[in-house]
């Protein structure tokens, strides 16, 4: 039945298919100047039941301590019993799409009329139990954020896509909602079914990023080709760099194979040279990296555990952003112009592919031919000191390449191949390397003669040195210890000083597309 439901709705056109009264995805901006913004949105309120945070409380940590621009909640797609401040929800339990109609958007709404947050931007959205797979952070703009809209949004994809019991809905909208949709919220078919509705019904204006993919054993790499192909314009990035980066074993990455924990606080998917992202991009895919807090706590109220970092205090997403509100964000996020960043390593990033008038940045695409040399150009700024009161220094930036040889077809060898060989560091630029500007950046530059192959390439850079004890090893990062010191206070130390010893920064990469005389693309 499932299997005949999927096929119905990958044949529906968009317009065949009803949601939220007939409304329609927002257009995309074009055309507008933009600014480069730092954003989160992957912050847990009391609304997630392991969570020790105020909605209030994680606004005033995100925007007016630490400096974000935008912030998106992500509270567990489950039922919930306590509302933004903590405190007992009257009667019991209620689900997520509910405490955000009644407590959460609200709130929003409020604190931002108040004006007690100007000029940010802030959104509610969801952390997901994918079917049969691990959680992914969902939102759903809609073309009202935080309105009426957005709730009704939630609440379908809450009863359509979790095990909620009917009795929470409104009999009418269940009515409608499964007039065009079968519930479906226990297999990996039924996940499929899940991205494809949102692919199908809000492809402008939602996101879905994997989070913390290496966590568990669940994932194989022809899942990921799957769901990028079922839902390219949503399901379109992952937390390469994972939240939760005070837990002892940092990221909360504890298994005990090499791919299920963590390499300078990176997901195995992100920090393997060679590993699945650069598989995924080898096929040309637009899958981007990002990073999060994921926060719960920094150290709970007992002192007895720590969590992870406030938004904003450890890693920062850098994004381009065409416009002031999250449709903008959003839009920002699936364009591939950005980067992800531990510890403030670097506070800006101007990395561009080009030969005289065409020009490619991170996520762009450059079209070039066979024999032509283009020159890809790297500017960055690191601040004076971040948030630990460290003073801050890149040792050294990788520029990365590999070959873009086509997507894999579903069914054959490569379409389970998690691994791309052509993958390399192309150059490893140090100080001896760059020079300051005058408008304050370190830049450097590096010709590429353009073979008769598709290439992409990405940055990656670090304040270690390319062999350090415990850390790196050829210039690759080493697993990630736990810290096991029994004395909570020390223990806590320790991981803190781990983690700010230890700092990354990933971009995006740009595509080269490489072409013949007689076939330019241009």
């Amino acid at each position: 039945m499932k299997k005949k439901h999927l096929a119905l709705l990958l044949s529906l056109p968009l317009s065949a298919i009803s949601f939220m009264n007939g409304a329609s995805a927002a257009p995309l901006a074009k055309h507008q100047p933009g600014k480069w913004m730092t954003g989160e949105y992957h912050v847990h309120t009391f609304q997630s039941d392991d969570a020790q945070y105020s909605l209030s409380g994680v606004m005033d940590l995100g925007f007016n301590k630490y400096g974000l621009d935008w912030m998106a909640t992500s509270d567990h797609l489950r039922m919930e019993k306590r509302d933004d401040e903590g405190r007992d929800i009257s009667g019991g339990p209620v689900p997520l799409s509910k405490g955000m109609a009644d407590y959460q958007v609200p709130k929003i709404n409020s604190l931002m009329k108040a004006g007690q947050f100007p000029g940010k931007i802030m959104f509610t959205s969801f952390e997901w139990d994918i079917p049969n797979y691990e959680h992914a952070g969902v939102g759903l703009v809609t073309n009202k954020p935080n309105s009426s809209e957005l709730l009704k949004a939630v609440s379908q994809f809450e009863y359509l896509f979790t095990n909620r019991e009917a009795k929470y809905f409104d009999s009418a909208d269940i009515a409608r909602w499964e007039s065009n949709t079968s519930r479906a919220y226990s297999t990996a078919e039924d996940a499929r079914i899940a991205f494809q509705w949102l692919e199908q019904n809000m492809r402008k204006n939602s996101f879905l990023i994997f989070n913390h993919p290496s966590r568990k054993t669940v994932y194989t790499i022809a899942d990921f080709r799957d769901f990028n192909n079922l839902a390219p314009t949503v399901a379109f990035g992952f937390e390469g760099m994972v939240g939760n980066q005070m837990e002892p074993d940092r990221g909360g990455l504890n298994l005990e194979t090499p791919a299920n924990r963590t390499y300078g606080g990176a997901d195995y998917m992100l920090a393997k040279l060679g590993g699945a992202w650069d598989a995924l991009l080898g096929e040309g895919r637009h899958f981007w990296n990002f990073s999060n807090s994921d926060a719960h706590f920094h150290i709970s109220e007992n002192r007895l555990y720590s969590s992870g970092y406030a938004p904003g205090e450890y890693s920062k997403n850098y994004t381009y952003v065409k416009g002031n509100d999250m449709q903008a964000v959003l839009e920002g996020m699936r364009s591939g112009k950005s980067y992800s960043v531990f510890g403030d390593l670097i506070n800006a990033l101007d990395f561009k592919a080009g030969k005289g008038s065409r020009k490619a940045e991170m996520g762009e695409t450059l079209t070039a031919k066979k024999g032509d040399v283009i020159t890809l150009k790297i500017r960055f700024k690191s601040p004076q000191k971040n948030n630990n009161g460290d003073p801050v220094k890149v040792d050294h930036i990788d520029l990365i390449s590999g070959v873009v040889s086509g997507k894999a077809k579903p069914g054959t060898d490569a379409y389970d191949k998690e691994t791309n060989t052509s993958t390399k560091v192309l150059k490893r630029f140090t100080s001896k390397d760059w020079k300051m500007s005058k408008d304050g950046y370190y830049e450097m530059s590096y010709p590429v003669k353009v073979t008769d192959k598709d290439m992409y390439f990405r940055l990656r850079g670090t304040n270690l040195g390319v062999n350090v004890s415990g850390e790196t090893l050829n210039g690759e990062p080493l697993v990630d210890a736990k810290s096991t010191t029994e004395d909570n206070e020390a223990r806590f130390k320790e991981i803190n000083e781990r983690n700010y010893n230890d700092l990354w920064f990933y971009s995006n990469p740009i595509f080269v597309d490489s072409v013949s005389k007689t076939n330019r693309k241009w």
